[in-house]
């Protein structure tokens, strides 16, 4: 259970819209509104604390290296790692091209024997699922270009679920890495991690977790998954922009060779040959974006303080009236399953196409409402063109959705069809 004034600590949530309409805000899958907790932690930390991070012996430095890696910790216990396990990125985009890209160079002959292990090339496969975000997907058909590996993917159904009939033979002894996501931003499914897991097991797979839909709304225990890498994003767990995480089994991380290089990430340079950090400092190269750590170490306490139970628990009641509503409308279809018999296996996500209206004229119709979504292809054009359209309206929840707000998507887009006159 929510605490009842809960919505007070989001500042921006107070704001008028549309011709002085309150805005409700359903686009929490896209980013999420800060607490002032976040926006207090980043303005202490500049009006207080900055510093270089491992770069002096003053007392700024020394504070600001205390509250970089102490956000870190936090991080970590939000998703169940150890501390040397979360490496900070500009985003999840850029934790998962860590990953490729460090694949790419253990390829390249880049780390020596120690990062053999993650050597691919021809004969290799890499496989993904058609339902990824474009950043779990391109980085990995990039990769395949790069070292002549095949990339492969598991297939979905018309509810968007992952179909796993073939799966010992797209996940097979010649597979590399099986990257996918914990949860769709599309449908909102969730997806059968320990099935993906285990089968990559049997074959010696790495397995790559797209987090970044599943660490801001449900408890996430990254031992618990037992994957080796997993990708999330600040923003959209009520942080700052401009940083992400990757978690990364500590062996694997200190093999694995870094994608970026630079000054921070180093311990010995000669002008013919340098030596890396282990991790996380060997992926950290150049300046830290310490305030925006601070900030979304910030934001893994504001969650941690409210208990993940409580948000997944929050979010269900939200993700009812949502995806039952739209499911309800003449004219409008849900995208994923529909039925309350699926009410455990998707999340707060309600992508809708509507017959006969573009998604951005729908968009158009809500904003004027004061009703703040997402149109377009949310960067899942792939799945988009698996269900036969090129687009989708998209309303997304966070803990600061009221019922109120999700029954005004409903009764709104139930006027779109009537507004462009079209007949349901």
């Amino acid at each position: 259970m929510l605490r009842p004034n809960l919505r007070d600590d989001f500042p921006l949530l107070t704001r008028t819209v549309r011709n002085g309409k309150p805005l409700v805000y359903l686009d929490s899958g896209a980013t999420a509104q800060k607490p002032r907790a976040v926006i207090d932690a980043e303005r202490e930390f500049y009006e207080l604390h900055n510093g270089a991070v491992a770069r002096g012996a003053h007392l700024l430095a020394e504070e600001a290296t205390d509250l970089f890696e102490g956000a870190r910790g936090d991080v970590a216990r939000l998703v169940g790692a150890d501390h040397g396990e979360i490496v900070w990125a500009e985003n999840a985009t850029a934790a998962l091209n860590l990953v490729a890209g460090g694949i790419g160079n253990a390829s390249a002959g880049i780390g020596g024997e120690e990062s053999a292990r993650f050597r691919i090339g021809p004969g290799d496969e890499i496989c993904v699922t058609e339902t990824e975000h474009h950043a779990n997907l391109v980085p990995w058909q990039q990769l395949a270009v790069r070292t002549g590996a095949t990339l492969r993917w598991i297939p979905v159904d018309d509810d968007g679920r992952l179909i796993l009939d073939d799966l010992d033979t797209l996940v097979n002894d010649r597979t590399r890495v099986l990257a996918f996501t914990h949860v769709s931003n599309l449908t909102g499914l969730i997806s059968p991690v320990s099935t993906l897991v285990a089968r990559a097991k049997q074959v010696g797979a790495l397995t790559v977790l797209d987090g970044c839909q599943s660490v801001p709304h449900l408890p996430v225990d990254v031992k618990a998954l037992d994957v080796d890498f997993m990708a999330f994003s600040a923003h959209k767990m009520l942080g700052p922009t401009g940083i992400g995480a990757l978690y990364g089994r500590k062996e694997l991380l200190d093999a694995l060779p870094p994608a970026v290089f630079g000054g921070g990430a180093v311990t010995i340079v000669t002008m013919e040959k340098t030596s890396w950090h282990e991790a996380p400092m060997r992926f950290e190269a150049g300046t830290q974006p310490v305030a925006q750590a601070v900030g979304m170490g910030a934001a893994a306490r504001y969650l941690m303080d409210i208990g993940m139970d409580a948000v997944e628990a929050h979010e269900r009641e939200i993700a009812a009236i949502l995806r039952g509503g739209a499911a309800e409308l003449p004219g409008v279809r849900l995208l994923g399953p529909v039925g309350d018999e699926h009410a455990r296996d998707v999340v707060a996500i309600a992508a809708v196409a509507v017959d006969g209206v573009h998604p951005h004229d729908v968009g158009q119709v809500l904003d004027d409402r004061g009703i703040a979504v997402r149109v377009g292809h949310h960067c899942a054009q792939p799945l988009h063109r698996r269900f036969g359209i090129t687009g989708s309206t998209r309303a997304s929840a966070h803990v600061y959705t009221t019922p109120d707000d999700a029954r005004a998507f409903v009764d709104a887009l139930a006027t779109v069809p009537a507004f462009f006159g079209v007949n349901a």
